[in-house]
Formats: structure tokens, C-alpha cells, sequence
């Protein structure tokens, strides 16, 4: 029984098949033969018969000429927007590579600048290739070394300010102990006239950002906003060199002495390159002038010598 069903909907399928084959091929060869010759009534009515199916072949064609030319344009947009893709990216890559460029031209210029202006220094420019990991904040390494004319012990300082010294010289590259390890001492001194407090900057285990200065008397004219430049004392570091600025000010453990924390003048966080002080025609700091002191007291050598003097005289 399903099989003679399946055979009657397989030859209504033919037979339909069929039909529309002969309707196609009636439709070809009466638009192949119009004008050949002149049958108006026959021709009008043939027209209006085979005008459903002539508006069906156009709407067919208006199709697929619509979705062609849409694939197309779909096609066209999808290269442009890639083409545009990789446009944009490499015109970011551009700017990276721009403002990079722009950044180092700034830092250089400001070097060059600083170069210039202290003419007593000879400089050497290095640049930080690598910070030891142990002591993030307290050691880098630079891309210079004795082949360069490094040498232990030079300060190292950006036209900020003062950086550190050089503790190990190797032939391409040296360690640089900075400012804000606690084994470093740098000598310093109140900027401000009117002070002139001198005092030992080291770093701070607690606040390794923000270096300390020590051995303040605690009645000393120091104050927050100061800023603390080195005072040229232990022959390592030259004076006048900026160190940074008393960010706060307090009471050491036994409470005889003041502890400044300073704000460094150097960023460290940013520091890329540096400058290294190969040699200073700076004069050295004058010596320490002890205080005038009552004349025939033993603590007057000078004054001891001279009545030592009178007392031979007045023997002869």
C-alpha cells in the first residue's frame, strides 16, 4: 500500500515536472518567434497568459541580481573593514613608537641641558638596563663602565637630582648603590640661608620610597618644605647637588635628635637615564671654623702659643 502511495506522489511530482518543462519551453521559443510574424489576438492572449510567469522569471531575476550584488558588497566591506583593521593598528604601533621617541627626545634634551649648564662637572649619560631583584629599590645597573670612564665611587644624579653612587665598575656595565638604601650616607645641608643645618640622608627599610635625614639637633632650624642639597662633605658627592625636600619632620627613638623624611627629587619609580659625575672642578668646602673661644684657656693653642711667647721674653 506505501508503495503504490510513494509511486502516485512520485509521478504527480513528474507530471508537474513536466508541465512546467513544456510551459518553459512554449514560453522560449513565443518570445524567440515574436515579430516574426503578426498575430495580434493570439499574441495578446498568449501575453496575458504568460504574463504571471514573465513577472515571476523578472522577480527571480531582480533576486538574484539584489542578493549577488549584496554578497558582493558584504564581500567588499569585510576586506575594507580588515584593510582598515590592520591600518589601525599599525598606525597605534605608529604613535607608540612616536610618543616613545617624543619621551626620550625629552629626557634627553633635559640632560643635555643640565650637561650644559654644569659646566664644572664632566658627565657621562648612561642608562639603567636592569634593577636587582632583591634590591628593587636600592640597586640598578647601568650600561656603562670603565671602558667608559666609570670608576668607583662617582655620583651618579639626573637634572632632578641626585641619584647615587657607583659601587661596582665592570668594563660595559656598573652598579649604582641609590640614595635610598639604607647602607648609603649621603652629607647634607639645609638650602635655606638661614639654617644651614647639616645632617646624614640614608635610606628608610620602612619607606623605601622616602629617604631619611638624621642627626638633626632637635632645637634646629628645620622645617617642612626645606630643601636638602648635598654639602659636599666625604669627597664622594659635590655640593650643592639636589637631594629633595622635608616632607615631615620627627622625634627619633631617644628623643635628643629630629628625623627629616624627605621626598626625593628624582623620581625612581621613572628613572630611565642618568648622568655619572666622571670628574668636578668644583672648589671643596671650606673646613669647619671652631668657635672664638676665651683668650688663656687651654683649648687656644694660638692663644697659648703667644703667652708662652711673652713669658720668654719677660724671663730674659
Amino acid at each position: 500500500m506505501s508503495n503504490r502511495v510513494r509511486r502516485d506522489k512520485d509521478d504527480g511530482r513528474k507530471g508537474w515536472a513536466m508541465a512546467f518543462v513544456a510551459v518553459s519551453l512554449f514560453c522560449i521559443i513565443f518570445f524567440a518567434a515574436r515579430g516574426r510574424f503578426q498575430a495580434p489576438v493570439s499574441s495578446q492572449a498568449v501575453s496575458l497568459a504568460l504574463s504571471p510567469f514573465q513577472q515571476a522569471v523578472d522577480w527571480g531575476a531582480n533576486e538574484v541580481r539584489y542578493v549577488t550584488s549584496t554578497v558582493w558588497e558584504i564581500a567588499t566591506l569585510y576586506e575594507q573593514n580588515k584593510m582598515l583593521r590592520n591600518e589601525v593598528e599599525q598606525l597605534r604601533g605608529i604613535n607608540l613608537q612616536a610618543n616613545e621617541a617624543l619621551a626620550e627626545n625629552e629626557r634627553l634634551r633635559s640632560m643635555v641641558n643640565y650637561q650644559q649648564a654644569a659646566h664644572q662637572f664632566d658627565m657621562v649619560a648612561a642608562r639603567i638596563i636592569a634593577r636587582e631583584s632583591d634590591t628593587w629599590s636600592s640597586m640598578v645597573v647601568i650600561d656603562r663602565g670603565t671602558m667608559s670612564g666609570i670608576a668607583n665611587d662617582m655620583p651618579v644624579v639626573t637634572p632632578q637630582g641626585l641619584v647615587g653612587r657607583v659601587v661596582e665598575a665592570g668594563p660595559n656595565s656598573s652598579k649604582v648603590q641609590l640614595i635610598l638604601d639604607p647602607r648609603s650616607a649621603v652629607g647634607t645641608i639645609v638650602q635655606r640661608a638661614e639654617s644651614r643645618v647639616t645632617g646624614i640622608v640614608r635610606g628608610d627599610m620602612d619607606n623605601p620610597t622616602m629617604p631619611q635625614m638624621v642627626n638633626i639637633p632637635k632645637n634646629a632650624d628645620v622645617v617642612e618644605g626645606d630643601v636638602i642639597i648635598t654639602s659636599g662633605f666625604g669627597g664622594i658627592y659635590p655640593k650643592g647637588i639636589v637631594v629633595g625636600i622635608v616632607n615631615s619632620l620627627k622625634n627619633d627613638d631617644g628623643g635628643l635628635l629630629k628625623i627629616g623624611v624627605l621626598e626625593s627629587a628624582v623620581d625612581f619609580q621613572k628613572l630611565e637615564d642618568v648622568l655619572v659625575i666622571t670628574a668636578s672642578r668644583e672648589a671643596p668646602p671650606e673646613p669647619i671654623k671652631p668657635p672664638p673661644q676665651t683668650p688663656g684657656t687651654e683649648t687656644d693653642p694660638a692663644t697659648g702659643e703667644n703667652e708662652a711667647g711673652q713669658d720668654a721674653e719677660g724671663q730674659k
